[in-house]
């Protein structure tokens, strides 16, 4: 091997291998835990090995380690990020750059987002600046109710962004789920309970199952990735909207109670609230939809979210159909507002702890993940972020970043571009307008 190339495998391999986490302290914090608490002043967070290991007023700091004074700025847990589809889709518009779903493809349910999930997609530096450490990046449905396995990922700057593969499977239900299964929610329904069939078919005998290829309903790939959803081993996310498609599934669960649904969106969940709160399905939400876009949304509201809350419903945020591949960081916003809401006549928000909550701690914990992501509990991984004031006031800015322990740099496309354009001068041409 040539110098030239030694050298640049050798940097190849440095850029893609993750930055050591750092033992470190952060003091005289305006702290939040992200656990619905309220902040507290005077409080100390503690990462060891990538991890929390404290977190709260009067914690000690450990001799010899590195220590950050806040000097009363907030402190949170990084942002859980409840539905996305970045890091799989840089142009919607532009297949080349689009994994989200696979239109011609014969398998559905055993897609798997994990390969195709780019680190260096733009809109993730974009969003770590804004205090986004981890999200969910889910596949979306093409030809079948089921669109696949989605993941977790963090938004760090090394090349390993998958937290955790095949997290959750992901299925349309509603217009979309009809649409997918041939044109009615009646389709629909028999598309899922014949996959049901054939699943405990599968588990059976897995050895006998037939593979019929290309024309078979379900696969043998297909089949197999169901499994851990029937068994109740991996959440089946399910977009929903109308009240009553989320009363079909809450009637599927009781028929089958090893399902371990979430739903996402929910539009019209604040009608059936005490249903789902019954059943002890989480749901990630859209936040603040008050017109409604489609037939299965005429009962939106604002109020919805601090509705579903109050009957009991473990509610976080998400971004579904909101440019949810680009814009996770608009969750920080959507919780502020619902604390603005508390203050409306008639309306229905959330306090400021569990606004946070609901973008932190909460879609962690409705995916089966609180003990691992989303606040600043001891044993949580290592996400936090330092703020310049509120980090649910729309003018505050991201001081620092830390994933897993690693302190993440802040410097992405937008900065860049702010940069060169904030004091234009006569010069050279930028190198992209060179010859």
């Amino acid at each position: 091997m040539t110098k030239q190339l030694l050298l640049a495998a050798t940097a190849a391999l440095a850029f893609s291998t993750p930055a050591l986490a750092q033992t470190v302290a952060i003091t005289n914090a305006k702290l939040v835990v992200g656990d619905g608490g309220q902040p507290v002043d005077g409080g100390t967070v503690v990462i060891r090995d990538g991890k929390v290991v404290a977190a709260g007023p009067g914690v000690a700091v450990p001799a010899g380690i590195r220590v950050i004074d806040a000097g009363g700025k907030w402190v949170s847990p990084g942002i859980f990020a409840g539905f996305t589809r970045m890091g799989i889709v840089e142009v919607d518009g532009v297949d080349e750059t689009n994994d989200t779903g696979a239109s011609s493809a014969p398998f559905h349910a055993a897609i798997d987002v994990t390969p195709a999930v780019n680190p260096k997609s733009t809109p993730i530096a974009i969003n770590r600046a804004e205090g986004i450490t981890r999200a969910v990046v889910a596949p979306d449905n093409r030809g079948s109710i089921f669109a696949g396995q989605g993941a977790i990922i963090d938004l760090g700057s090394d090349m390993d962004a998958v937290s955790k593969p095949r997290a959750f499977q992901f299925m349309e239900w509603g217009e979309a789920g009809a649409r997918a299964a041939g044109g009615s929610r009646p389709a629909a329904y028999a598309t899922l309970k014949n996959v049901l069939f054939e699943v405990r078919d599968y588990i059976r005998a897995p050895g006998s199952y037939t593979d019929r290829g290309k024309d078979a309903f379900l696969t043998r790939a297909d089949a197999e990735a169901l499994v851990p959803v029937v068994q109740g081993r991996m959440p089946l996310v399910v977009h929903v909207e109308r009240a009553s498609d989320i009363l079909v599934l809450l009637q599927l669960k009781k028929e089958l109670p090893s399902l371990k649904l979430v739903f996402v969106g929910a539009t019209e969940g604040w009608t059936v609230a005490p249903q789902i709160a019954a059943a002890g399905v989480p749901v990630i939400a859209t936040a603040l939809n008050d017109l409604p876009e489609s037939f299965e949304q005429l009962a939106a509201s604002q109020s919805n979210i601090g509705r579903m809350a109050a009957a009991g419903v473990l509610v976080g945020i998400g971004t579904i159909n909101q440019d949810e591949a680009r814009q996770a960081r608009w969750e920080k916003q959507y919780a502020g507002n619902l604390v603005a809401l508390t203050k409306v006549p008639g309306a229905t928000g959330l306090d400021w702890g569990a606004a946070f909550a609901a973008i932190t701690s909460r879609p962690a914990e409705a995916l089966g993940l609180g003990g691992e992501f989303g606040s600043l509990k001891p044993g949580r991984r290592g996400d936090v972020v330092i703020w310049d004031g509120d980090p649910l006031e729309i003018g505050t800015s991201v001081v620092n970043v830390f994933i897993d322990g690693v302190e993440q740099p802040l410097e992405n496309r937008w900065t860049r571009l702010r940069q060169r354009y904030l004091d234009p001068k006569e010069g050279a041409l930028p190198k992209a307008y060179q010859r």
